[in-house]
């Protein structure tokens, strides 16, 4: 969609925007180590009906990143206020992918007016146990190493090992599909980005806050999810105020590239009910 890219210096970052379409303003937030591509299908059948805005997180795809310790969801959230704000954009909804779906929870507690939330098999749940703790050290220690990023980028860049990854996810996707993916962890500054963004990751206070958040919210999650468990969406779902749970069957972790189209048949009904 690279006729659809613009891109704005809002400090810190230099920010790479894909838009189309007329009507209520959608923005849409990609999950950790995606980038715009990931809307590649869903956006173009939304923008039938809604004025579309797609962001890279910073240090992700096209965003180059302005600040070492803006990677964090309170950070990220902020900074993406600031470029809307900047913009003049209201979103009337946000819709999130994965962790991306942590971010559009977090911005509209913020926002005013609300904007309604949409989550398609959002991160909402932390490791528990020992992998709680020992996670986010590694985490951080593999983001602060040098080099990490160049050898992951030349043992995961072959057709077979993205592969691998995505099938790991629970999602299928054809081999034409797949070369986007490849581009993406091929990129040393992507990779970089997403290893800052998971070593300064928190979900506690989100978490907490949940019970009394303000955005009407939907939560669609695939069966077969292997990266975020349906469960995890289901029980955030019941914990909020103003939230449904929506269940997609036989689908992976990119469930809005598998099945566009039933993803965007609950999006519609949800933000047209």
């Amino acid at each position: 969609m690279a006729a659809q890219s613009r891109f704005i210096l809002c400090k810190p970052h230099h920010w790479h925007v894909q838009e189309m379409g007329e009507g209520p303003l959608l923005l849409l937030l990609h999950g950790a180590g995606g980038a715009t591509q990931s809307w590649r299908h869903l956006m173009p059948a939304l923008a039938e009906k809604f004025r579309c805005i797609a962001v890279d997180l910073p240090g992700q795809g096209f965003t180059k990143l302005g600040g070492l310790r803006r990677c964090g969801l309170d950070e990220m959230s902020l900074d993406l206020q600031k470029l809307c704000i900047r913009e003049g954009w209201k979103p009337d909804a946000i819709i999130g992918h994965s962790a991306g779906a942590a971010i559009a929870l977090r911005m509209a507690e913020d926002l005013t007016p609300t904007p309604r939330v949409v989550g398609i098999n959002a991160a909402l749940g932390n490791f528990k146990g020992l992998a709680g703790l020992l996670f986010p050290l590694m985490a951080k220690a593999l983001a602060a190493m040098p080099g990490v990023a160049h050898m992951f980028t030349a043992s995961t860049a072959r057709p077979g090992s993205v592969a691998r990854l995505i099938e790991g996810t629970g999602s299928n996707l054809s081999l034409s599909e797949q070369r986007f993916y490849r581009a993406l962890v091929s990129d040393r500054t992507h990779v970089d980005g997403t290893l800052s963004m998971m070593a300064q990751w928190s979900l506690d206070g989100l978490l907490g806050r949940l019970n009394t958040h303000p955005a009407p919210t939907v939560l669609i999650a695939a069966s077969n999810d292997k990266a975020v468990p349906p469960n995890t969406s289901r029980e955030a779902a019941e914990r909020m105020p103003d939230a449904r749970f929506v269940a997609l069957e036989g689908l992976g972790h990119l469930a809005h590239e598998e099945a566009p189209a039933k993803v965007q048949t609950q999006i519609e009904s949800f933000l047209t009910t």
